[in-house]
Formats: structure tokens, C-alpha cells, sequence
């Protein structure tokens, strides 16, 4: 099994601020980590490569140099290959682009690595949290799909995929090659081995350039190949006050809110 996961190096959310003038995030001093969502399919395609040891494991991301970082950990994590995916000429691409330039380079490394039967993504970075870019690479190669999946086995000739839903969960068999992308399971990603750790750290990954990808179409890439124009970002300001409706049952709390929002006029 030739398995292919796409990975993203994303600010810790849990440190991200507004610059109040240019409406942009403010990236210097937040440190960057490996999408979380990512994680979990990264683990999910180590699971099947525990089960089918002679499967392989590729990652690619696009991204800037320091990209490498979220490579090197996904080494250290399961991975066998890493591809960077950098070009001057991708800066400002939406998820209509990059989605498009991702399907690109994954064709460009399918003639090193030999054709990827499942493509691993997030269901969604936590930076954008659009979950558009795995469904896209899907629609541009022409692959089937499962979103929010939760679990994948092998099942003869096809891919067994646990798939979270609104009722609960329901499992779906694919055909290969097919686009799976990963919500948060009930298990937690591996920890990496100090052997992969000093393996990954000694690894040459390769980086795909703009130059490398010569059947792109320039137009539908960075900017001018993205049709999306965010007009305004900003945080939320934390509202205080408030009351906690919390009566012994659910109907009682039901009467007592509607009975306040009647005496404030608002209903």
C-alpha cells in the first residue's frame, strides 16, 4: 500500500493575535506546529502500515523553507519520504489554488514514489479551519472521497473507512486511489522513537519548486489564481457578565430562561 499524507505547519492558535491595523496575524514570536488534524491522519496511515508492513508512508506539505520542521517531525513520528512543496510564485494562494498546486505535486512525486492508493489529509487547519483543501485535491485528481473519517483498514480491494456523522458513525467502503480526510478519532497519535528523531534530522527532503511543475497553469495559481479576498480579520472580544441557567431538569430550565427573556422584553 503507497500512502500519501498531507501535512501543514500552522501557528499555535492558542497564541494568535490580530495586528489591529493591517487586519493580518501576527506570526512573529508565535511558535508553529504540525496541524493536529494532520496528526491524526498521519496516524491513521501508520496504523495501516502496522497491520501491512511493506506499505509506505510519504508526507508533502507547501509551505516556506521552515516548513521542513513539521516534515522532519512527521519522519520522527511514521513517515519513510518527505516532499516540500515552496515557490515564490504559490505565495497568496487561496484554498481553490493551493488545493490545485498540491494535486500538481503530488503527480510530480508519483513519478519518484510510484502511484499513492490513499491520499491522508486533516479534516481542516486550524489557521483557516475552511476543511476545503482536502475535498479540492480530491475534485482536481478526480478521486473519490470520505470526509471526516474517524478510522481506516484494508478490506480486500477496498479501504474500510469508519466515518464520523450528526447520528454517530458509519462505515463506507472506497476504492483506491481515494482522498481521506482525518477528524479527531478516539486515540491519540504515536509518539516518535529518538531513532527516528536523529533519522529525521539527518533526512534531505527534497523541495518541488514552481519551476519543477512545468503542465501548472500559472493562472490558477497565488494570488491570481485566488478568488477568495478576506476583507477583514479580527479576533472576537470576550463578553463578561451573563447568568448560568441551570434548574434541576432540562424543561425547568427551559421555563425559567424563556421566563426571563419575557420579563426583559427581548421575547
Amino acid at each position: 500500500m503507497n500512502m500519501l499524507v498531507c501535512v501543514k505547519q500552522v501557528p499555535d492558535t492558542t497564541e494568535i493575535k490580530i495586528d489591529p491595523v493591517k487586519n493580518t496575524l501576527i506570526r512573529d514570536g508565535v511558535p508553529s506546529i504540525l496541524n493536529p488534524f494532520d496528526g491524526y491522519a498521519l496516524e491513521a496511515a501508520a496504523r495501516i502500515k502496522d497491520k501491512n508492513p511493506d506499505s509506505k508512508i510519504v508526507v508533502l506539505s507547501m509551505g516556506p523553507m521552515q516548513a521542513q520542521a513539521v516534515l522532519k517531525e512527521s519522519l520522527a513520528i511514521a513517515a519513510d519520504k518527505a516532499y516540500l512543496v515552496s515557490g515564490r510564485t504559490f505565495g497568496g494562494s487561496d484554498t481553490l489554488a493551493t488545493s490545485y498546486i498540491i494535486s500538481q505535486a503530488i503527480k510530480e512525486v508519483e513519478k519518484t514514489e510510484g502511484k499513492f492508493d490513499i491520499i491522508f489529509c486533516g479534516k481542516q487547519a486550524i489557521d483557516g479551519d475552511t476543511a476545503q483543501v482536502g475535498p479540492e485535491i480530491a475534485e482536481h485528481l478526480g478521486y473519490p472521497q470520505v470526509t471526516y473519517s474517524l478510522e481506516a483498514e484494508l478490506d480486500g480491494d477496498l479501504v474500510k473507512v469508519k466515518k464520523e456523522t450528526e447520528e454517530g458513525a458509519e462505515i463506507i467502503g472506497i476504492q483506491t486511489p481515494c482522498v481521506l480526510t482525518f477528524t479527531k478519532p478516539s486515540w491519540d497519535p504515536r509518539y516518535p522513537t529518538m531513532k527516528r528523531k536523529l533519522a529525521a534530522n539527518r533526512a534531505d527532503i527534497p523541495v518541488i519548486s514552481d519551476t519543477d511543475l512545468f503542465d501548472i497553469d500559472t493562472t490558477r495559481i497565488g494570488l491570481k489564481g485566488s478568488p477568495t479576498k478576506v476583507k477583514k480579520t479580527f479576533v472576537p472580544q470576550k463578553k463578561t457578565g451573563g447568568m448560568m441557567v441551570a434548574e434541576e431538569t432540562t424543561e425547568d430550565s427551559a421555563r425559567k430562561l424563556f421566563q426571563l427573556l419575557n420579563d426583559a422584553n427581548i421575547i
